[in-house]
């Protein structure tokens, strides 16, 4: 019989048919991103709320004993199914330095609370190797299967943090659909050929932070 817990899991994870590519889990997000005195990344900070109806399913399939609400250890044990489950994926979270991707470490933990019946997810990330605050840098949230959908709702929900970005300019880009669209038609075009589910050219439309040093 399959466990019920690694099926949300999954959902968290797996990317979707092509026909089913939308979204289907709904987070708010907040990532603050913050440098060190020496001018270079240190780590990235993730605040994640699940919306209620994949939060509704969450305690379904958490509360072992049945009470309505997840205790210390179901939580503790939900958060270690997501630290493992979505280190595939870079847990969500994106650094670009001048249009190259960086690698991103396992986080030590992910700590998960309940409240108002949804899910809230926090964790921190680090680069994998030193990243110095020089040339252009993206930092970002997104699912590339879009089966989850990842919004900040304002702008101060991507926020850099330390004395060394007074040195960059930085900026909040919430790109246009339909902009990326017309500027890279036949790029999405061949992409979704080769791979329907998106998942190398989703972060063209992903709400991100740019830096630039």
């Amino acid at each position: 019989m399959i466990d019920r817990k690694w099926l949300v899991a999954a959902a968290l994870t797996l990317a979707p048919l092509p026909a089913l590519a939308h979204p289907h889990i709904f987070v708010d997000a907040r990532l603050e991103v913050l440098a060190d005195d020496s001018g270079h990344v240190s780590e990235l900070r993730n605040v994640w709320r699940f919306d209620e109806m994949f939060s509704s399913s969450v305690l379904l399939d958490f509360d072992k004993n049945t009470d309505l609400k997840l205790d210390e250890a179901e939580l503790a044990e939900l958060g270690e199914v997501m630290r493992n489950s979505l280190s595939e994926f870079h847990y969500f979270t994106t650094i670009t330095v001048d249009g190259k991707a960086v690698e991103i470490g396992k986080p030590d933990a992910i700590h998960v609370t309940y409240q108002d019946q949804q899910v809230l997810v926090f964790f921190a990330v680090k680069p994998a190797a030193p990243v110095p605050l020089k040339g252009k840098l993206t930092f970002g949230v997104y699912d590339p299967s879009l089966y989850t959908a990842v919004d900040f709702p304002s702008d101060g929900d991507l926020k850099p943090e330390g004395k060394a970005f007074a040195a960059c300019a930085h900026k909040v880009v919430r790109p246009d659909p339909d902009e990326v669209i017309a500027e890279n038609k036949n790029t999405l075009t061949d992409a979704f050929f080769n791979d329907p589910t998106g998942t190398n050219m989703t972060k063209l439309f992903a709400t991100r932070l740019e830096v630039t040093c």
